[in-house]
């Protein structure tokens, strides 16, 4: 290219666009590494949510009303004597019930949920509501979870899994323990007390010697 024809070009203002695709590409580079990195903190945080309904029986979180947790905490029994009154929520979700047991009651209550961020807000919520000594949430799956050292267990269960959970009841829960199930009953065990009341209601169960 002659000079005259370099300097007629800058007068245009072509040479000012000539690293101009460069910009763009390094731009796009970025915009596409911020994107992925977006994606991926997204999958992480969403995982735990997602991950239960890969599983052959999954329990979704839907939070318990404020009727539901007063049907519960109304069916909740007593320890035998000389034993400690302790209660178990099977999928406590955000932990409502396990808080509200363990104030209005004073029992010792225990939560097992799968979702790990469902279980750090549970533990805040207990610690904000002054609950926090007589709660317990662990991170675990139910199904691997021993329920043998709790008199009162709550399960929050969906239809499709009640028939197992019956199974792990009869296999592990002590004698005379009270067992309270939330919108689905167990197919086989017959309920010592319902509480009809739609969405909000509850089948109360004693399991023999």
């Amino acid at each position: 290219m002659s000079t005259n024809e370099l300097n007629a070009l800058t007068t245009l203002g072509v040479t000012g666009n000539i690293d101009a695709p460069k910009k763009k590409s390094l731009s796009g580079k970025i915009l596409i590494g911020v994107t992925g990195g977006i994606a991926v903190g997204l999958s992480i945080v969403c995982y735990p949510f997602v991950a239960p309904a890969l599983r052959k029986h999954c329990l979704p979180y839907v939070p318990a009303t404020t009727k539901q947790i007063e049907n519960v905490l109304s069916s909740v029994g007593r320890a035998q004597t000389g034993g400690s009154n302790k209660l178990l929520d099977i999928g406590s979700g955000d932990g409502r019930i396990v808080i509200a047991a363990a104030k209005r009651l004073q029992v010792e209550a225990h939560g097992v949920e799968l979702n790990p961020w469902l279980v750090y807000y549970s533990r805040l919520a207990a610690l904000k509501d002054g609950a926090f000594g007589r709660t317990k949430f662990f991170r675990k799956d139910l199904w691997k979870y021993d329920i043998s050292g709790y008199n009162n267990i709550v399960i929050f269960g969906v239809e499709q899994m009640m028939a197992d959970l019956e199974q792990k009841i009869k296999a592990e829960a002590k004698p005379e323990s009270t067992i309270i199930a939330c919108r689905f009953p167990f197919p086989t065990l017959q309920p010592t007390k319902t509480i009809e009341d739609g969405i909000d209601s509850v089948w109360v169960y004693r399991k023999v010697k």
